[in-house]
């Protein structure tokens, strides 16, 4: 059965940092590819960071440098670390998994979705 469920999220000012995490199935942790992905408001969704099973990283530009995906596989959790946030930061943030077509941080190619968790930045 497929499963993840985020958690983490809140208010928090530029600057600070928050971690976000993603409680996935022992299905679901096998899949090529996980990530993180975003919907700002009134826009549409983007990639953030993917990792896949050997460790393989790629971020997007805009998280570069500030964000750092990790997953545990014996703990089934997905992980974003996220420091020196900005404002433009804000969004609902999703974890993904089984990556199919595209490129990885497209969340067109993504199969399974969880049901968000809120970040918001204040200046």
């Amino acid at each position: 059965q497929v499963q993840l469920v985020e958690s983490g999220g809140g208010s928090v000012q530029a600057g600070g940092s928050l971690r976000l995490s993603c409680a996935v199935s022992a299905y679901t942790v096998g899949r090529n590819y996980m990530g993180w992905f975003r919907q700002p408001p009134e826009k549409e969704r983007e990639g953030v960071a993917v990792i896949d099973t050997a460790g393989g990283r790629w971020y997007a530009d805009s998280v570069q440098g500030r964000f750092t995906i990790s997953r545990d596989n014996a703990n089934l959790t997905l992980y974003l670390q996220m420091n020196s946030l900005k404002p433009e930061d804000t969004a609902m943030y999703y974890c993904a998994a089984d990556w199919r077509y595209g490129s990885r941080l497209d969340p067109r190619g993504y199969n399974y979705w969880g049901q968000g968790t809120q970040v918001t930045v204040s200046s």
